[in-house]
């Protein structure tokens, strides 16, 4: 968020009292009546502008020699895999126009930004690529831990459910790819399915892995980016650079890449922020604990916390530092709101400290600013959320775009400003339905952060 230490510092003491005060119930009131109303049409983004990460191509190496030969597991993989010649990809299933929109915006970026020769199935052709859409249940029955996910060499969901126990789904056995399939639900938000296109189709062409070390990627369990970024495209064009074949290992790989991203990088050979250090299993260990939402309240919480000590001892100032206190703040919001409202500040000063992680700023920002909207602080309110609002855009986060424009439009009517108000509300109600997809969905949301706004006097 780029706010300066005194302001945080100032925010953080104005709300210490707001902190302990309870959360008015979600009802409809006076002020909410505009909820029963027919919703406006859905919003949705037209035009994407990736930026090129901020790394060093040093640093930039290391990242792709872990994402390309290790899974999430920690197993090896042992040579470099990737489809050869044209890449089409097929959608099978009840998809809506939504989703098949976004597909072509996906694919169009591909080819513009990673150069990769995507395309859509022509009639009567077999995709390289299967996008498939299968009810909710039935991919919470097959995989309960995943809200989508790719397989290697099965050409749909019969064929994967035939074969999900053998060998023939393992990553690391592949010679090269040659089919893949990636598993939606239908019964989710246009967002919700247009992320997982990304981070799945993605992962079907190239890197496996997951790093909570990148600030600005997929590629990472954070779940704070949601489309593929800069640094994601980069890291598909150096998969299928010309110096690269399939069946490389890793050291031939190495050896490649300095000269490989010298060539598509080149702003990354002058020097770039310091090399970041692996991430330890012990703190991946305690974050997946933090956020597995199967577990006791108490028990995360202290993963949370443990997380927290752990990247303290590491001297941390980095993304995983601030996505402990993030985790712990929400775990602690509940039990100890002015513990949660610390820890909300320190991430948000060290989210905001550097380019690269403005839209880790602005979640955080989302906390802040239902602090001081639930102490009537209007103007601080808008003050954090215009400043976030930019990098939200830019991100093509709708869920966290309409959330902070709702919570704009309660501060705008706390200071009498109604008529900006409505029209503020109206746009983020259009946001929303893409962002949480069913009305009824909308229509809750924009009642939560309603009743974070005490009404006036009378009111």
């Amino acid at each position: 968020m780029n706010l300066r230490l005194p302001v945080m510092a100032a925010l953080a003491f104005a709300l210490a009292l707001s902190a302990c005060a309870p959360v008015p119930p979600v009802s409809v009131s006076a002020r909410q009546t505009g909820f029963s109303e027919p919703l406006p049409a859905m919003r949705s983004f037209t035009t994407a502008r990736a930026r090129p990460s901020l790394r060093g191509n040093r640093q930039l190496a290391a990242d792709f020699l872990e994402l390309s030969f290790e899974l999430e597991s920690g197993r090896k993989i042992p040579r470099l895999t990737r489809f050869e010649g044209e890449i089409p990809i097929e959608l099978r299933g009840p998809a809506s126009p939504v989703l098949r929109r976004d597909l072509d915006r996906l694919m169009a970026r591909l080819r513009r930004e990673a150069g990769l020769p995507v395309r859509a199935v022509r009639t009567g052709e077999a995709g390289a690529i299967i996008v498939e859409v299968i009810p909710g249940r039935d991919l919470r029955r097959a995989v309960p831990q995943a809200a989508c996910f790719v397989v290697p060499r099965v050409r749909g969901w019969e064929d994967f459910r035939r074969s999900r126990r053998s060998g023939k789904v393992d990553w690391t056995t592949l010679e090269r790819r040659e089919s893949a399939s990636v598993f939606l639900p239908g019964d989710v938000s246009p967002q919700e399915a247009r992320d997982c296109l990304h981070e799945e189709i993605a992962q079907a062409l190239g890197p496996l892995n997951d790093l909570y070390r990148l600030p600005d990627s997929v590629f990472n369990d954070d779940n704070f980016h949601t489309v593929l970024t800069g640094f994601d495209m980069l890291m598909l064009r150096v998969t299928y650079d010309r110096a690269l074949r399939n069946g490389m290992s890793r050291a031939e790989v190495a050896a490649l890449l300095p000269g490989i991203l010298a060539r598509l990088n080149p702003r990354g050979e002058r020097a770039g922020p310091p090399p970041v250090p692996q991430t330890p299993h012990i703190w991946t260990e305690a974050m997946g604990h933090a956020l597995n939402p199967r577990g006791p309240d108490a028990f995360r919480r202290a993963q949370a916390r443990r997380a927290v000590d752990l990247a303290n001892a590491a001297g941390w100032r980095d993304t995983r530092m601030g996505f402990s206190l993030y985790a712990y703040g929400r775990l602690a919001l509940n039990r100890t709101p002015e513990e949660a409202l610390a820890a909300f500040v320190d991430a948000a000063n060290i989210y905001g400290a550097q380019p690269d992680t403005q839209i880790q700023a602005a979640h955080v920002t989302v906390q802040l600013a239902a602090f001081s909207l639930s102490g009537r602080e209007a103007a601080t309110t808008l003050r954090l959320i215009d400043h976030s609002l930019p990098a939200v855009r830019e991100a093509e986060n709708a869920a966290l775009l309409s959330t902070l424009m709702l919570m704009r439009a309660e501060a705008l009517d706390l200071l009498g400003r109604g008529r900006e108000a409505r029209a503020e509300r109206s746009e983020a109600l259009g946001w929303a339905r893409y962002g949480f997809g069913s009305d009824a969905a909308v229509r809750d949301r924009a009642g939560e952060i309603a009743a974070l706004a005490p009404a006036p006097a009378g009111g």
